[in-house]
């Protein structure tokens, strides 16, 4: 058995925490971008475009992102494409992520009173000027903070990506636990690193709920 001492096992997870944070970036920001697209789509198409997208929203919400991080990794390799883990985890975390912000802003676009949707109707204004100058400020208000407490979500679920080989928090952890037989140990500072990493973020988007909606009583 190899001997780790304490800041051994700590390096080395805080290694393995870069990847993490980088993975959970690029889903949040690609879903974003996605998200966004469809959201405008789904708003300025007929009624086929909103149900096809309201299909792609429900089957991603639907099914297990395990599921489809394997259908990513292993789906794609059957079109003789060489998929790597990191692409394959970033792509599934991207649409998983696209989806769900698809569904939050849309929520959020319908929040935006009927009356303000009419009264920028009746100045003339085509949809991208609606959108722009009157629904997308008010909406985008409301949106902030949900949208930040997804990405706690996103950073948990990045967790998953571990199954397909990719190397983040998790994967590190198992692999450090099973060189040191010290699985409480590792395990217990994988945890602790999770918490500080989620935990930040946590706080902004409560606080970005507090500044949003006010104090709550």
């Amino acid at each position: 058995m190899i001997e780790f001492s304490l800041w051994d096992i700590l390096r080395n997870l805080l290694l393995a925490l870069r990847w993490t944070a980088a993975l959970s970036l690029v889903a949040f920001i690609g879903g974003g971008l996605t998200g966004a697209l469809l959201l405008y789509a789904r708003l300025a198409g007929g009624r086929v475009t909103d149900r096809l997208i309201g299909l792609y929203v429900q089957l991603f919400q639907g099914t297990p992102l395990l599921m489809q991080l394997f259908l990513a990794y292993f789906g794609i390799a059957l079109f003789g494409i060489d998929v790597s883990a990191w692409t394959a985890a970033a792509l599934a975390l991207t649409l998983y992520t696209s989806a769900f912000l698809t569904e939050i802003w849309r929520g959020c676009v319908a929040s935006v009173p009927k009356g303000q949707w009419e009264a920028s109707s009746s100045l003339a204004l085509s949809f991208v000027e609606q959108m722009r100058y009157v629904i997308l400020p008010q909406a985008t208000r409301v949106a902030i903070a949900p949208t930040v407490g997804f990405l706690v979500q996103v950073i948990k679920g990045t967790a998953l990506a571990s199954v397909i080989g990719f190397v983040e928090l998790t994967k590190a952890g198992t692999m450090i636990s099973n060189t040191t037989f010290k699985p409480f140990t590792v395990f217990g500072f994988v945890a602790l690193l999770y918490f500080a990493l989620c935990f930040p973020v946590s706080l902004t988007a409560r606080y970005l709920e507090r500044k949003t909606y006010g104090p709550r009583h």
